[in-house]
């Protein structure tokens, strides 16, 4: 992909990217994996601008959330789910989850994300924790003491270090009066001196300045950290699931990097990692002795009571009396295991190794893994028979070549922190994955999650979605007042988007037919303007007789005008809508009577959310789920008669009289 073909993304743009990020493909990469931080560094691209070019890379066409009303719903939505994510990086990457055209491959991850949670819970658990030490990783703004001597022109080097041509008249000689030196190609000393680095001809650019390279490393090492642990999990013999698969994918060629991470701290005392190498076996065998003592203290005054069934069936199979014996002892020879782990790293610490994870071999009695400590022991030996200099080479020269790779895969880490977020949010609030279909919406006992409160749940379809009685693809709701009308209209937007994102919906099942559109029309602010309601009446008749696939979602449109004209108006509306067979549509009035006689019909699908009573909390008694083919009361007395309970005074009589009115 080239930048240019963006939406809105000319030469000019596509030159600040490019220049800002390093290579059109890193900017790619960070349009990509949702860095909108960095994205809205560039001048004159303000953060709005970031996130729209970063979600057009993601597939989002910008065509499905066709009103405000569809972005409002779409970003409170990304708001609830991104609470579970563990990290900001995984936050700011869900902004890039919007409606496409095809959310198969979304719907895919959902799914298996969804399976993973629910059969690994103590591994989405471990994850959620460690993952919260990941972060877009970014290079530090550090200016180095090297000095880079070449005949060729390195300009992009001259933000980290001194970059110094020789003329034709100097040689080598000339450039030692500088502590440090890389020196490019030809007219090198024989013999390199202290503190210098030769290098051929176009060298790779992470042993340049080998510094740099380190600092990078360090300066990301929270999230390397949880690479690392991934890397180290593969070691683990033992089936897992598709989505550790996957997992696994994303840190493949980085077998290496848990050791290298341990060697970059190269600042250790020289003769504390000789001491250290010295001390080192006596040490490890006197933390065994330590652990096999403390097991055998703390077991001492340990008991296991056994039943007669548990007697007889250790006679018959000891190997399962064996395993009650483990279990009984596993945390206490665990523990102490552990301790002699964390003594070990701090008798090393200042030296860059680490306790090994497998530094004992057996559980009982502890015995020492003596491959490991060769290991470790080994590692010493090459602190101190290699200078620093050398050693910072060494290390740039086996991290440069894995930069890129750890950055893809942190990219990648992120995201599968995204979709477990997801998964946990799913869980969380019962959802699952609607189905496919051609045409319409369908929800069973769907829940608005956004109310605040635990929601009753919803059963209502339209189009080729819904059962066989319901597949009219336009529907009037009407209803009591604060009886959830809107609240439904909300739920449907809900499961539309959640959908079309791939995603996991609030229903116990739903059948989804893809639409280009969703048009969500709020309630007007009142009577308007001849002027705006001229231009309001536009923007319905194009909304409406459109032919492309949409799904509308109007409330109260009667609100533009008065109650008579609006009538007549939404009529129209409706049977230009009737007429596309791609467009489905469920209006919320007050009017269906009036909007009815205009139509000239009396084959209008009309719902209803009746309100039979009030509680004796004064509060109403709804059945939230619409009655078919049904015209419902608004029930204005009931709301009179609630008032009368909690009114006082004059304002109480007042409404008294007003309730008898209604008899």
């Amino acid at each position: 992909m080239v930048l240019s073909t963006l939406p809105g993304v000319g030469k000019n743009l596509a030159q600040k990217l490019t220049d800002h990020f390093g290579s059109e493909e890193l900017a790619f990469a960070s349009l990509k994996g949702g860095d909108l931080a960095r994205i809205a560094e560039i001048d004159g691209l303000s953060p709005k601008r970031a996130l729209s070019l970063a979600r057009a890379v993601s597939g989002d066409s910008g065509t499905f959330l066709a009103t405000k009303e569809s972005i409002r719903i779409h970003k409170q939505l990304l708001a609830s789910i991104s609470t579970y994510a563990s990290c900001q990086a995984s936050r700011d990457r869900m902004q890039l989850l919007t409606p496409v055209a095809d959310p198969s491959e979304r719907r895919k991850k959902s799914l298996l994300s969804l399976d993973f949670a629910s059969t690994h819970p103590e591994l989405v658990e471990t994850f959620s924790q460690s993952w919260k030490s990941l972060a877009i990783t970014r290079t530090p703004n550090n200016r180095y003491e090297r000095v880079v001597v070449s005949k060729q022109p390195l300009e992009h080097l001259k933000k980290w270090c001194r970059v110094l041509t020789p003329s034709a008249e100097e040689t080598w000689k000339d450039y030692t009066v500088f502590k440090s030196i890389t020196w490019i190609g030809g007219g090198a000393p024989a013999d390199t001196p202290d503190g210098w680095l030769v290098l051929a001809n176009n060298p790779d650019e992470e042993l340049i300045i080998p510094e740099k390279t380190l600092d990078w490393f360090q300066h990301n090492k929270r999230a390397l950290q949880v690479v690392r642990e991934i890397v180290e999990l593969q070691s683990i013999d033992e089936d897992f699931h598709p989505f550790i698969d996957a997992l696994f994918s994303s840190v493949e060629g980085l077998n290496v990097l848990p050791d290298l991470l341990d060697e970059i701290d190269n600042e250790g005392d020289i003769e504390k990692i000789a001491e250290v190498k010295d001390l080192l076996w006596g040490e490890v065998k006197s933390l065994c002795e330590k652990v096999n003592l403390e097991v055998e203290t703390s077991m001492n005054d340990a008991k296991m009571a056994l039943s007669g069934a548990e007697l007889l069936e250790a006679l018959s199979d000891g190997s399962a009396f064996q395993r009650k014996i483990r279990d009984a002892t596993s945390m206490v020879i665990s523990d102490a295991m552990e301790k002699a782990k964390t003594e070990l790293n701090e008798f090393l610490e200042g030296t860059g190794c680490r306790s090994p994870i497998d530094l004992f071999n057996k559980d009982w009695p502890a015995k020492i893994n003596r491959s490991a400590i060769d290991k470790i022991d080994g590692q010493l030996e090459s602190r101190l028979v290699t200078d620093k200099a050398q050693h910072i080479y060494n290390l740039a020269s086996k991290l440069g070549p894995l930069k890129s790779h750890c950055e893809d895969a942190i990219r990648e880490l992120i995201e599968f922190d995204q979709w477990l977020a997801i998964a946990k949010w799913a869980q969380n609030n019962d959802c699952t994955i609607a189905e496919i279909v051609d045409n319409g919406i369908y929800i069973e006992e769907g829940r608005h999650l956004l109310l605040g409160c635990q929601a009753d749940p919803v059963t209502y379809g339209l189009g080729h979605a819904a059962d066989d009685l319901d597949k009219q693809s336009l529907a009037l709701l009407t209803g009591a007042n604060s009886g959830g009308k809107t609240t439904l209209l909300e739920l449907l937007a809900h499961v539309s988007i959640l959908t079309h994102m791939g995603l996991p919906v609030p229903a116990k099942s739903a059948r989804v037919g893809l639409v280009e559109s969703l048009h969500i029309l709020a309630k007007a602010g009142g009577t308007q303007s001849a002027g705006a309601l001229e231009q309001t009446l536009v923007e319905l008749a194009e909304v409406v007789s459109n032919p492309s696939a949409k799904l509308i979602l109007a409330d109260e449109l009667e609100a533009i005008t008065e109650p008579g004209a609006g009538a007549r108006i939404i009529a129209g509306m409706l049977l230009a809508a009737e007429s596309q067979p791609q467009t489905t549509m469920m209006l919320v009035t007050h009017l269906a009577p009036s909007i009815i006689k205009a139509s000239g019909r009396d084959d209008l699908r009309v719902d209803g959310i009746e309100a039979s009573g009030l509680d004796e909390d004064m509060e109403l008694i709804v059945d939230r789920t619409p009655k078919r083919n049904h015209l419902a009361r608004s029930t204005p007395e009931l709301i009179v008669k609630r008032l009368v309970q909690r009114s006082q005074g004059n304002a109480r009589d007042l409404f008294s009289d007003i309730l008898q009115m209604f008899d």
